[in-house]
């Protein structure tokens, strides 16, 4: 099958199956879904609890990998490397924004943005620069010698969005991104990924909120491992 040059994620007849210690199937948590994400989508992904939503939103940021089935990262298949490549796919390609912001609370929010960096070999001047540039684009400049317990929770959030942001990904996963926080708060975060996504962001967005979702182009829900439904917004392009 050709690739779609335009497509960053590609996956065919995904499968994951968690299993016994004897080998036999335990829990088949995707059953042969397949999924096409083009450059600059905004992607809601939706199901109940059991539905595969997680177990596919792991896969995709390179944190687990399929039983079987091909996944494809920017035309590369992702689906066959180990966990030292994957690691590398994910610091390179990918930014996580996390319901519980999974910062480090003794480092500071300047310290917390420049990890992926340090990760990545990025020399120490460069690293306090591209995470002042992602700090300002956030509007938390003020705070970069604060600490993580200093902030409030729309706060944290913010810095985990500069984070993802730092290393320019290809692709931000957002796992209720608003789960921890107030209306009024979550609804400045979900603002700053429609401008993320306005200047041509890629974005998955895990959620059970059909609030949320209506601000998504196109909303995939996922029922028993299987894709249920795969509806694009009538406003997307």
């Amino acid at each position: 099958m050709p690739l779609d040059r335009d497509a960053i994620i590609e996956i065919q007849d995904l499968h994951r199956e968690y299993c016994r210690p004897d080998g036999s199937v335990l829990v088949a948590a995707l059953r042969g879904v397949d999924l096409t994400v083009e450059r600059g989508r905004y992607i809601c992904i939706m199901g109940q609890s059991g539905s595969g939503k997680s177990t596919l939103m792991n896969i995709l940021g390179c944190l687990d990998q399929p039983t079987r089935g091909t996944y494809r990262l920017e035309g590369e298949d992702v689906s066959t490397l180990d966990d030292l490549a994957l690691s590398a796919i994910r610091g390179r390609r990918i930014g996580f924004i996390f319901q519980s912001f999974n910062l480090i609370p003794e480092l500071t929010v300047l310290e917390n943005i420049e990890v992926p960096l340090f990760y990545q070999g990025v020399p120490r001047d460069e690293r306090h620069q591209r995470a002042r540039e992602v700090l300002n684009r956030v509007e938390l400049s003020d705070r970069l010698t604060h600490r993580p317990g200093q902030l409030s929770g729309g706060q944290q959030q913010r810095v985990a969005i500069a984070r993802a942001l730092v290393g320019n990904p290809a692709l931000l996963l957002a796992d209720e991104p608003t789960g921890n926080l107030d209306t009024a708060t979550g609804e400045t975060i979900l603002g700053l990924l429609d401008e993320l996504h306005a200047e041509g962001r890629t974005i998955l967005m895990v959620t059970h909120d059909d609030a949320m979702a209506e601000r998504c182009e196109r909303v995939v829900r996922l029922r028993d491992g299987l894709i249920e439904s795969d509806t694009l917004a009538v406003n997307a392009s």
